[in-house]
């Protein structure tokens, strides 16, 4: 008799999808260099899907440097313009401009404050926010507190961190556990 693993309804049967929704996604980052890189992919999204971001992950970190955030606040116009050639990640000259202002921006948040994720788990006192979703349509787009993080990362400076792609940011490193009740990386939370 085949078990069937049950998972979050939006990773589907797609192989990338439940790769990365049984071994990242919810899990709580810490790792600010992983911060960065997930900031940068969730704008990216922003109108797309998420599948067609993890499509391109592995393009975005050969171009951008592993996603080392000093080397991406130095990218030059000829460094965007070759960017902007490059079919294997979205190419958008508005977000490729907001990720090298992110990253200046990131920068300076971590002289502020030591680390970017130390700023980062302070909007949660420092512990993920465990839901009790039992279906998707139950799972917020936005929260008081990713509306507080998206205004407060705007007033840094940071372009596409609207409150909804920072709730997916939150959701992504684990500041809230949005799997599902019935989805077996909740009890693993």
């Amino acid at each position: 008799m085949k078990t069937t693993i049950k998972r979050c309804d939006w990773c589907n049967s797609d192989p990338l999808y439940q790769e990365y929704h049984d071994n990242e996604w919810g899990k709580p980052v810490y790792d600010d260099q992983k911060l960065f890189e997930n900031l940068i992919l969730e704008g990216a999204q922003a109108g797309l899907s998420w599948i067609t971001v993890l499509r391109k992950r592995h393009e975005y970190r050969k171009v951008y440097a592993n996603f080392d955030p000093k080397i991406v606040a130095k990218f030059t116009d000829k460094k965007q313009a070759a960017l902007l050639l490059n079919p294997g990640i979205i190419r958008n000259k508005l977000k490729i401009k907001a990720s090298i202002s992110n990253a200046q921006a990131f920068l300076a948040i971590q002289k502020e404050f030591g680390s970017f994720s130390e700023y980062q788990w302070r909007f949660v006192d420092g512990s993920p926010i465990k839901h009790r979703f039992k279906k998707s349509s139950e799972v917020p787009a936005t929260t008081p507190v990713s509306d507080l993080f998206s205004k407060d990362l705007k007033q840094r400076g940071f372009k596409f961190v609207g409150s909804t792609i920072i709730y997916a940011h939150m959701q992504a490193c684990g500041m809230v556990n949005d799997h599902l009740t019935t989805c077996f990386c909740y009890s693993n939370e």
